[in-house]
């Protein structure tokens, strides 16, 4: 089983190694002690752990009804307007999503730089790789 150390846990959730401590010592976050006494976290609670905080960090507006379930609600950090399309760039916690869309859909929608909006992903193909615990692809 996988195993990450304060600070691969904490790049991996986005926050500081202080932060994890603080999890780890307020018994939110599970830890042990490896063979040379380092602090460290099974990859299976720090799965479980990631997947709980998630929970309600983006959540979609009660009224919209929608198929899609990857959805980032966030702030609109860029918009870059060209005479058919517009590149659009929220920053949703610490995940930045780009999208092309219709220059016409930005003027509709009132898109601007400092509006929220909510990026939804539904696709048929997803690509998925992995890396090792230092942040390589695996070989």
């Amino acid at each position: 089983m996988p195993s990450y150390s304060i600070g691969q846990a904490a790049r991996l959730l986005g926050v500081s190694s202080e932060t994890v401590r603080r999890w780890a010592d307020g018994g939110q976050l599970r830890m042990d002690r490896d063979g040379s006494g380092n602090r460290v976290i099974d990859g299976v609670s720090l799965a479980v752990f990631a997947k709980d905080r998630a929970a309600g960090l983006h959540p979609v507006p009660g009224e919209v009804r929608t198929s899609v379930r990857n959805s980032f609600a966030g702030i609109v950090t860029a918009v870059v307007v060209d005479d058919v399309i517009a590149q659009v760039e929220i920053q949703s916690g610490p995940h930045r999503l780009v999208s092309m869309v219709s220059r016409e859909a930005v003027e509709e929608l009132g898109i601007e730089v400092g509006v929220t909006a909510t990026a939804r992903v539904k696709s048929t193909h997803v690509h998925v790789d992995r890396s090792d615990r230092r942040g390589q692809s695996a070989p």
